[in-house]
């Protein structure tokens, strides 16, 4: 085990999204100084109330600029990386962000002698049929053969009050009265708390994770897609119909809505949903979890009612099934 200084300078490439937030949180009560790396440093505000005066700071970096990268490292101990995109717009590409993005943190990361630790996803392969997951298992790569004793992170789908998830399929259903289940709803899930993945980070930077090693991060329940779907509808109080999506139909679909501003569904989520996201035996076995690091998964039970009562008719109120 590693002993890093709590003054120890942590970098964060994405430190404002819905996990960095959380990373953010866990490390300034520790009382690390934390340099968060994001495209609008203006667009960050929302962090420095989480620390003490000074202790965060934000720092404009892109990677698909190196120059930017290697400046957002600079005097830093530990790196984190946590960029993704869900979907492509623009120069935002899975290879350019996933891939190659990764690839050009890890170099700066060694050029600096800085630990490195990478948040990729559960799926992540080379040969999926999906882009994001092919990206991902790219970027694991090229971390792991420039420093090889990177930490790297596959969380499941996290759940949480700002998530994409439950929130997204939530505010479906209060304006329709249908939900797809893609592929029939079979998918299966392991959903992760945020803060349970942040203090698997905490881990990490504190030195209590093995270099090297993938570990798998899932919650204590595994869940098909349609099985959130009913849990959505009972945690909202709304009856809606579950409608089985073929594949096929439901790529034919995500070919128009891949074009909305922030698209509900892309043809390479579709594929994604080909595959279970679940934590593999091998992660078990090897001790690659969040169990491996001593952290008891939160139920969505406990969590999820908190923040989706305001996709209620009656709000925090309980009131009759719409």
């Amino acid at each position: 085990m590693t002993e890093i200084p709590a003054e120890t300078l942590v970098t964060i490439f994405g430190g404002s999204g819905f996990l960095g937030r959380h990373v953010v949180r866990a490390l300034a009560r520790q009382r690390y100084r934390i340099r968060n790396a994001v495209r609008r440093p203006d667009l960050a505000g929302h962090l420095q109330p989480l620390g003490r005066v000074g202790q965060i700071q934000s720092v404009q970096a892109n990677l698909r600029y190196p120059a930017s990268i290697a400046a957002a490292v600079r005097d830093a101990d530990v790196v984190i990386n946590l960029v993704a995109i869900l979907f492509e717009r623009g120069k935002q590409r899975f290879e350019a962000v996933q891939a190659e993005g990764a690839h050009q943190v890890a170099l700066a990361t060694a050029a600096r002698g800085a630990r490195l630790i990478h948040v990729s996803a559960l799926g992540a392969d080379p040969d999926a049929s999906s882009l994001y997951a092919r990206t991902k298992a790219a970027g694991e790569a090229a971390v792991l053969s420039t420093v090889p004793e990177a930490t790297v992170f596959r969380p499941s789908i996290l759940f949480g009050p700002e998530d994409d998830f439950f929130n997204r399929f939530a505010g479906m259903a209060r304006i329709s009265p249908v939900l797809p289940l893609v592929g029939g709803g079979e998918t299966r899930f392991q959903p992760v708390f945020v803060g349970d993945a942040a203090r698997a980070i905490l881990a990490a930077v504190e030195g209590k994770t093995k270099g090297g090693t993938i570990y798998e991060l899932g919650g204590p329940e595994v869940k098909t897609f349609k099985a959130l779907m009913e849990y959505v509808l009972a945690v909202t109080e709304r009856r809606r119909l579950l409608v089985p999506l073929p594949f096929a139909l439901a790529k034919l679909k995500a070919r128009f809505l891949q074009f909305l501003p922030k698209p509900p569904l892309t043809p390479d989520q579709v594929e994604l949903l080909r595959s279970d996201n679940v934590v593999s035996d091998a992660a078990i076995r090897e001790g690659r979890t969040l169990d491996a690091l001593g952290i008891e998964g939160a139920a969505m039970e406990a969590i999820v009612p908190s923040y989706l009562w305001r996709f209620r008719k009656t709000g925090q109120f309980r009131g009759r099934v719409a």
